[in-house]
């Protein structure tokens, strides 16, 4: 990797943190298991029915037991897995330090960005930054998967999940237009 020479001009401490709460990813991943879920065994009740199945009164309590238990019992055992490597975003004069939910962190300079942009909506938003050069990134070594990266052409940018982070998706945007107004 090549170092990059980043005039810093400001105070040390001037840095933003953006994380996401363990409360809000449960919820989120809770809610989501349960439409998927309920949809899945409205589908199999259906289809059962279809075919011949005749549920009586015992079976539709069953179903509905079925429809609250399981999404909290997933729900929750995705939050052990991911207990520690939920996402997280840091800004200071240095530059900006992320790592979206179970990868790597990754370090950029300030003068390494070549754009930053958000994508997708509510929970689902997420944040792109492309770096000038791969010799930019800084890939901080730690527990978790490679970082995040949508590839187009020769460009490789690098994604974090900060729909569900707080402070939100447009206060990070905010404070990346204050730190690169030309870029965002």
């Amino acid at each position: 990797m090549t170092s990059h020479v980043d005039q810093v001009l400001g105070p040390s401490d001037d840095t933003a943190s953006f994380i996401q709460p363990r409360a809000t990813f449960y919820v989120t991943v809770l809610w989501v298991v349960a439409a998927v879920w309920a949809a899945m065994l409205a589908f199999y009740l259906v289809f059962s029915v279809v075919f011949g199945a005749r549920p009586d009164a015992g079976d539709i309590v069953v179903y509905a037991e079925i429809a609250l238990i399981v999404p909290v019992i997933v729900a929750a055992v995705v939050l052990l897995v991911f207990y520690r490597r939920l996402g997280w975003l840091h800004t200071s004069v240095h530059g900006i330090d992320f790592a979206a939910t179970g990868r790597k962190a990754v370090h950029l300079p300030w003068s390494g960005i070549a754009s930053v942009g958000l994508h997708g909506w509510g929970p689902f938003t997420e944040l792109v930054v492309t770096p000038i050069g791969a010799d930019y990134a800084q890939v901080i070594a730690g527990p978790g998967f490679a970082p995040r990266t949508r590839r187009r052409g020769e460009e490789r940018s690098y994604v974090v999940d900060v729909g569900l982070m707080s402070p939100g998706p447009d206060v990070l945007l905010a404070e990346l237009h204050r730190r690169i107004p030309s870029k965002v």
